[in-house]
């Protein structure tokens, strides 16, 4: 049985029709930036996330740079975050000037580790005269972006108090984690609605995604939601008029009309991944003894829904790059994320990153692998995946 990683035409036969109706209404308006179609989608993200406001974005990479602009971050300033993630978590920081700074990550979880981020701002940073945090190249540090990797959400509330102790701010990339709860200690919350400011994308592969690139910005305070409307059209408050740069980080009616009709789903399909990540765990215990470590899931016992939601279904697996060619030959549809980390990207190599800086996040960029999860994955498809990599851990006439 061939798998596919991802099939959207699935998806797309459950929508297509609310789909279509709603971009009619677009085409029939004739207004294809901002407008009234995104004014109303995020609204109703906003409400979805429980944040105080969303701020329609052309893209998630551009929904965070219009954040760290809107903290006015820069040249001279650091913002340390994960190694283990999507480039552009790393990737704006440097756009702005500012220096990324990398923490390792946790081997269970595979998010940033408070430990290290600990470890880290009180060993290798320094005060300067005036008081500031000051990275070992002399950086003023001036924020921590923990990133909700895969579905699940980090562990907010210890980083914030290390942040808080340090004077940091704190950012959260839920960029992958649309729909994701947390259990704070003041009760169930969602991701991107736990720090000051977060941003979501709409990647037409993400748990709510467009028919192309889209993003959202969040955030708890007004005044900087009106800052970053200003970026995202230039740095306009009035047409014509540019109190700063902005860029042109818009979101476009099409994509906000696509997202008001996946919307309303998107609990229905986490909770669908979540069963499925759960037939995994059920076959792989059968099947394997323990040559695959399934993925951890740190809020399960907080009896919240979505406490994981499972936009990538990873797994750490001996002999990785083998058992890849043997998925490739017998058509199962897999992906590595993330075959380097970012502290040995080669744009980044002037920072300093070497080999062994950072052997957690190194091992599991050896070790990932990304199976099948989308929602209408069939019960008999999950069991295949699962046959096919016993199959190549204890023979057999699939190996």
């Amino acid at each position: 049985m061939r798998v596919p990683l991802l099939d959207l035409t699935r998806q797309h036969r459950q929508v297509g029709a609310d789909v279509r109706g709603r971009l009619d209404r677009v085409f029939e308006s004739q207004q294809f930036v901002l407008g009234e179609e995104v004014s109303l989608f995020e609204e109703e993200f906003r409400t979805a996330c429980g944040c105080g406001h969303a701020v329609g974005m052309s893209s998630g990479t551009d929904a965070q740079l219009a954040i760290l602009m809107a903290m006015e971050i820069g040249r001279g300033d650091a913002v340390v975050t994960t190694p283990y993630t999507f480039f552009a978590t790393a990737g704006c920081v440097a756009r702005t000037g500012a220096e990324p700074v990398f923490v390792d990550i946790r081997p269970d979880t595979l998010h940033l580790d408070p430990a290290c981020l600990l470890e880290f701002l009180e060993t290798k940073c320094r005060r300067s005269p005036s008081g500031q945090l000051l990275t070992p190249r002399g950086n003023h540090l001036r924020a921590v972006i923990p990133v909700h990797l895969f579905g699940s959400v980090c562990a907010m509330e210890e980083i914030a108090e290390i942040a808080s102790r340090f004077g940091l701010r704190v950012i959260e990339d839920a960029a992958q984690a649309v729909g994701a709860q947390y259990p704070s200690r003041r009760g169930p919350v969602r991701a991107g609605a736990i720090a000051e400011a977060a941003w979501f994308s709409f990647f037409p592969t993400k748990n709510l995604g467009g028919a192309g690139d889209g993003g959202m910005a969040v955030c708890a305070d007004a005044g900087m939601a009106d800052r970053l409307r200003s970026l995202r059209n230039h740095g306009m408050s009035r047409t014509y008029h540019h109190e700063e740069v902005g860029g042109n980080f818009r979101l476009d009616a099409v994509q906000a009309a696509v997202l008001s009709a996946k919307l309303p789903r998107l609990d229905q399909w986490n909770a669908a991944r979540r069963n499925n990540a759960s037939l995994y765990r059920k076959a792989f215990e059968e099947l394997l003894d323990g040559e695959i470590e399934v993925p951890a899931e740190p809020h399960a016992d907080s009896g919240l829904p979505d406490h994981h939601t499972y936009h990538q279904y990873v797994v750490r697996a001996r002999r990785r790059d083998a058992l890849k060619e043997h998925l490739s030959a017998n058509g199962i549809g897999h992906s590595v994320y993330y075959p380097l980390p970012l502290h040995l990207q080669p744009c980044f190599s002037g920072w300093g990153g070497k080999p062994g800086d950072l052997p957690e996040a190194e091992r599991a960029s050896r070790e990932s692998l990304a199976l099948p999860i989308f929602p209408e994955l069939a019960p008999e498809e999950i069991r295949a995946v699962a046959e096919t990599i016993a199959a190549f851990y204890h023979g057999g006439p699939e190996a």
